[in-house]
């Protein structure tokens, strides 16, 4: 039951903003780049396990995938621009943004810096 409540939740969350959107984008932008899955994440630990290391530890962990995430907003509206179809720009920003989350841990990794 409590899965099923978590699963709604986050469900209306997205489908809240998809809603929203077809108003104004603007709006459903800000709301989108307000880190709301992060946000339920992280109350989702604590209202179970109360765990605030595991919280630290993952908002460490979200605060460092930052600068990567932003890969999939940039060639997503740049593959759009080129007149690429939606769906095949959208698997390239998939691919792009997943070779650079590659390169970025690889990277953190010569810095010593290790995800926990």
């Amino acid at each position: 039951m409590y899965l099923f409540l978590k699963v709604l939740i986050t469900s209306i969350v997205v489908v809240l903003i998809s809603e929203i959107s077809r108003r104004s984008t603007i709006f459903a932008g800000i709301l989108a780049s307000i880190p709301l899955t992060s946000l339920l994440a992280i109350s989702w630990i604590y209202m179970e396990r109360q765990d605030q290391l595991e919280i630290t530890q993952l908002s460490s962990n979200i605060m460092l995938m930052i600068p990567p995430s932003l890969a999939f907003f940039i060639a997503l509206p740049y593959c759009l621009k080129l007149k690429i179809e939606f769906i095949p720009s959208l698997f390239i920003s998939i691919i792009v943004t997943a070779l650079v989350y590659s390169l970025y841990i690889y990277l953190l990794g010569l810095f010593e810096i290790r995800l926990k």
